[in-house]
This record gives structure tokens, sequence and C-alpha cells, in this order.
């Protein structure tokens, strides 16, 4: 029997690997854009048919869209949620669409009869606001959003996954809820809209940066996060669970150590030289991007997939793998020119 799931955020990064693979594996897809003439430009890119693959328009703090896009719909992938590179004017900007849009999807979702509801949260609800230092975490670690290094994404991703779960605990009976926390993601891009994550490639590729900052990161391959999805979406007796998806925690210098010696002619540009700490910090007095991260200075957030392996066998590709594909992806389309 045909099964239906509704992924949202169909332009995004993380959701069009996943749309792909699920329809790979006989899903049909419900997916929603925030303007149906997007729909032109991503079919030749997710694959499917009309039949298979339905496009829906809906934002994250509107109810237009939503129920006709979750009618249906057995399974929900709720992926969408707002994330740039460039520091928010107000920590609000990303809040509220997190927060709203998780419980939007919940609503509607319940409504739909769905059996199962997989919200996409982050690593950054659960390694931060912890003080700096070597820290080892599980999912049964919780962001601390009064810490003074907490800054507004990791504020959005928290809060949302916080109020789905206390929503799920008043409203959510008959629906199964989990919850997915990547690290940082990266891999090939193949549209314009991918992860800010693979901004740290970018920048690093390009020569943007006169050197690597003393910050890193937990990394995983967006092939991998789709896969660890497909896994949650029908394995039995995962309601209320919660699935790290990181590999292993690189510093920035190491990851530009994997490009030099993976692409030595385009990395070229490429710093393999560190930054002191104290550089970094003047120029966050200037540049409000640097000043979200440099909390994040000498820290190590080893965040444990070891759950995920254990109650999935998911596991992830060697980071080499990744860091390099991404890299490659992003010249072959032209994101940067060398």
């Amino acid at each position: 029997m045909s099964r239906t799931v509704f992924v949202s955020g169909g332009s995004g990064y993380i959701a069009g690997f996943l749309i792909r693979q699920l329809l790979a594996e006989g899903w049909s897809v419900h997916t929603t854009v925030r303007s149906l003439p997007r729909e032109a430009a991503l079919r030749p890119l997710l694959g499917g048919t009309a039949e298979t693959l339905k496009f829906f328009a809906a934002n994250l703090m509107a109810d237009a869209g939503w129920a006709e896009a979750m009618a249906g719909c057995s399974h929900v992938a709720h992926v969408a949620s707002p994330f740039n590179s460039e520091a928010p004017r107000h920590e609000d900007e990303l809040i509220l669409p997190a927060r709203e849009g998780v419980l939007r999807a919940l609503r509607f979702a319940k409504a739909a009869g769905a059996k199962r509801f997989i919200q996409t949260s982050s690593v950054a609800a659960i390694a931060y606001g912890h003080g700096g230092g070597r820290h080892h975490f599980t999912e049964a670690d919780w962001t601390n959003i009064d810490s003074p290094d907490v800054y507004a994404y990791v504020k959005s991703k928290t809060i949302a996954e916080r109020a789905a779960r206390e929503w799920m605990a008043k409203h959510g009976a008959g629906m199964e809820f989990l919850s997915i926390n990547p690290s940082a993601v990266l891999g090939p891009v193949w549209t314009s809209d991918f992860s800010a994550s693979i901004e740290l490639v970018k920048q690093l590729l390009s020569g943007a940066l006169p050197g690597c900052p003393d910050i890193g990161f937990g990394l995983v391959d967006v092939r991998d996060v789709a896969d660890l999805h497909v896994r949650a979406l029908t394995e039995p007796g995962l309601d209320g669970e919660r699935f790290i998806a990181s590999g292993p925690f690189l510093k920035m210098i190491e990851v530009a150590r994997i490009l030099k010696k993976g692409m030595p002619l385009q990395g070229r540009r490429v710093p393999v030289r560190s930054l002191p700490n104290w550089l970094v910090r003047v120029s966050a007095l200037f540049n409000p991007v640097v000043r979200q991260v440099t909390g994040e200075l000498g820290n190590v957030r080893d965040a444990s997939a070891e759950h995920a392996l254990q109650r999935l066998g998911w596991k992830t590709r060697p980071v080499e793998q990744s860091i390099l594909d991404c890299a490659k992806s992003l010249i072959e389309r032209g994101v940067v020119r060398l």
C-alpha cells in the first residue's frame, strides 16, 4: 500500500535530500514551498511524478495551505525552520517562525490523522549555554537559553523543540512524536538554497578568511541526515525519542587541512594558519556575524550519535568525503569562483 509523507520546506537543503530518498524508496510526498512557481524549478531536481510528489503553498506564520498539504498524510517530517548566516536584527525574527511553525505543523498533522511526527531540531537545542571548555553531550541534555553566549538561532531551535514537546504532552494523544537533532550539516549542494553550515566551507575555499578561528563544530552529511529521517519514520516504538545526528567534532583548521590536502589546486586559497582569539574578538566589535560565535572560541562540543547507531543502525560516511563533496559542488555550481 502506498505511504504518503508530508515534508515541510521542500526547497530547503535537508528537505530536498529527504524528499529524493523518500521517493526512491516508494513513498508519495506532499511538500510545501512559500510560492508555487518554485515547483517548476524544484520538480526536475527532486524527481517523482505529479502523482508521487505534490507541492502546496504555505508558510510557517500562517494557516493557509496547511490543511490541504497534510490531507492524506500518515507521516510528517517538519524540516522547515528559519536560519541564515546573517545576524537577525532581533532574535524574534528566528524564534517566532521556528516556534509557531512547529506548533502549526503539529496542529494540522493531528487534525489530518497523522500517525508519526518528526521534528528536525538541532544540536543547537542540546549543546549550548553550558560554559566554555570541553563537553560531551547526549540526547538527555538541553541548551540553557539564559546563558549570555546563546545567540538567536540557538534559542530558536531550543524554544521550538521544547514548545513542540509541551504541545504533544497536552494535545498529542494518538500521534507519535520524535526529534532529530543534527549538528552542522555539510555535503553536496544542488540548489542555491543550502544550509548556512555550508558557509564554513564556502568561506575557507574562497579565501575570504585570513586564518582559522579556534572554533569547531560537529559535522554531519546531509545525505546521512536524510537517511536518519527515513529510518525514523517507520521504526516502531520511537514515541518521545530524540536522536543526535552528528559525526566528529572538528576545529575549523582541521576542515581547512582536509580541503588543502584533498584539493591541492582548487584549495590553494584555503588558510591553514590559526587566528589568535584576541583578533577574532576585535573583529566581533565590527562584525555581528562574528560576534555571535565569539563565545565558541576554544570550546569543544562533542555530541554523541551512539543512540541513533544502537537504536536505528544509523552511521555517517567519512567526514572527509562530506567536506570534499561539499567543496567540489560549490565550485561546480559557481557558488565559489576560483
